[in-house]
């Protein structure tokens, strides 16, 4: 793609883009050219296109120059052979502003295909926040990762796609996936079958991301083999993990016993990613979060990455945003309306 910008009399003349490939234009724009429509929206900027040519114009000249680059990142990753979907778009709308703002310009280029994309067996996953981005760098750097923040931020689902890439590269001889099996809420009573059956019901987000990872057949059989082991908290207490990828999902709902004990598991050249939402703490009213305490114990300790999102880092349905901050607002009404009445 070749970038020649128009002379500018005044700021938020237009910028013109031309392409080097046009049998990849169809998927850059996307049908109907909703893709570009989607720019168009969130940046308040205006596109046409003619043959292999596209023109931005805006009042906003930094809103300008985001779009330039989302629409530059989304091209590199059609030429790497990456798919370009809605959630991309927005991801690459999302970098782009955020690198407008001051932020990483990196952030944008490993969107792209840089050195933070992770390959599986099914597809290639890059981030789609500054969060993110930062989160994969720590999971690379750091033999230790906390991930913490609201649901839909992709904290469990990176970790994993991060464990399967090293595993199919052979940093790591295997996958441990382990959770709490606690109750949110509600109460399930007796279920039948075996152990599996029993706590399958808790580890089924970790299976959900295995399988879009992975064909279902390498699952059952990394399963079968013990390179991928699924299991409670519980079922921890006295090993020590070596050469292993260990993921603690869910880990708001952990006792600080219990805490402790996980990460005391950590043996050599293993990696551990703790996951965990401070707002989602389904324990006994009273209870401690082992989470909460390992987080001020820890602070500071060489050698371990803490990584907060955001509501700002939701990259599922936009509504899911929403609903994130409309409950941090009404806990935050809450607080204000109880110190009140103290």
């Amino acid at each position: 793609m070749r970038l020649s910008s128009a002379p500018r009399r005044k700021p938020g003349g237009p910028i013109h883009l031309q392409f080097d490939d046009n049998r990849l234009l169809p998927l850059l724009f996307g049908e109907h050219d909703r893709n570009l429509a989607r720019i168009e929206q969130e940046l308040a900027v205006s596109l046409s296109s003619r043959g292999n040519k596209l023109t931005i114009t805006g009042t906003d000249a930094s809103a300008a120059a985001a779009a330039r680059a989302a629409i530059g990142a989304l091209y590199e990753r059609l030429k790497q052979g990456l798919e370009v979907g809605a959630a991309d778009v927005d991801a690459a709308i999302r970098l782009a502003a955020d690198a407008e703002r001051g932020g990483n310009p990196v952030d944008l280029a490993a969107f792209a295909g840089g050195d933070l994309t992770l390959k599986t067996r099914k597809r290639t996953i890059s981030p789609r926040s500054p969060t993110q981005a930062a989160y994969l760098r720590a999971m690379q750097e750091h033999d230790m990762v906390f991930g913490l923040g609201p649901a839909g931020t992709g904290k469990t689902y990176l970790a994993v796609a991060c464990a399967v890439s090293m595993l199919i590269e052979g940093r790591v001889d295997r996958i441990i996936l382990s959770r709490p099996a606690v109750e949110a809420g509600e109460r399930l009573g007796f279920l039948p079958g075996d152990m599996r059956d029993k706590i399958d019901p808790y580890l089924r987000p970790l299976y959900d991301a295995l399988y879009d990872m992975l064909p279902s057949d390498q699952v059952l059989k990394r399963l079968d083999s013990g390179e991928i082991e699924i299991a409670p908290l519980a079922f921890m207490r006295g090993r020590t993990l070596a050469s292993a990828f260990i993921i603690a999902d869910e880990a708001q709902n952990t006792t600080p016993m219990q805490m402790k004990m996980l990460l005391t598991r950590l043996g050599e050249h293993a990696r551990m990613v703790v996951t965990g939402d401070m707002t989602q703490i389904d324990l006994p009213q009273g209870a401690t979060s082992g989470l909460r305490e390992a987080l001020t114990t820890l602070d500071g300790e060489e050698g371990i990455g803490f990584i907060h999102f955001s509501e700002a880092d939701v990259v599922r349905h936009p509504l899911v945003t929403r609903i994130v901050r409309a409950y941090d607002r009404a806990e935050a009404a809450g607080k204000d309306g109880d110190a009140g009445r103290k």
